[in-house]
């Protein structure tokens, strides 16, 4: 198998859609007012947003992996963002950031290399 999608619930997919636009990613479907699909800039996975009136409780966690962490974190605090966690290396072995979106979704932005799927701690 292999992960083609994610989709999570948002209560307005047309402000949402601003919101992954500027963090970066592509919107290829726009099906308002109910739905949206971005295109992740590098590998082949998608991820889309689908209207929902069921309140967020914060319990989405997305990781977006980025090879010039810090750079784009940068850009992205340069263009309003707000991260409630800069880029710090975690005991995991992972570089990472945090923000959230508008529907209170947990992005983790990071740059794991090769411990993304081999730490030393991977079972064989």
């Amino acid at each position: 198998m292999n992960l083609n999608q994610i989709t999570i619930a948002v209560a307005n997919v047309e402000q949402s859609i601003a919101f992954y636009e500027n963090l970066g990613l592509r919107l290829i479907v726009k099906s308002l007012p109910k739905y949206a699909r971005f295109e992740c800039l590098n590998g082949e996975s998608t991820f889309s947003l689908h209207q929902s009136e069921i309140p967020n409780n914060g319990n989405t966690w997305l990781y977006f992996e980025v090879e010039n962490l810090d750079q784009k974190v940068a850009e992205l605090i340069q263009k309003g963002f707000v991260f409630e966690e800069r880029p710090n290396d975690k005991e995991w072995l992972w570089r990472e950031a945090r923000i959230k979106d508008l529907d209170n979704n947990q992005l983790i932005l990071y740059y794991a290399g090769k411990n993304r799927k081999y730490p030393p701690w991977r079972i064989s």
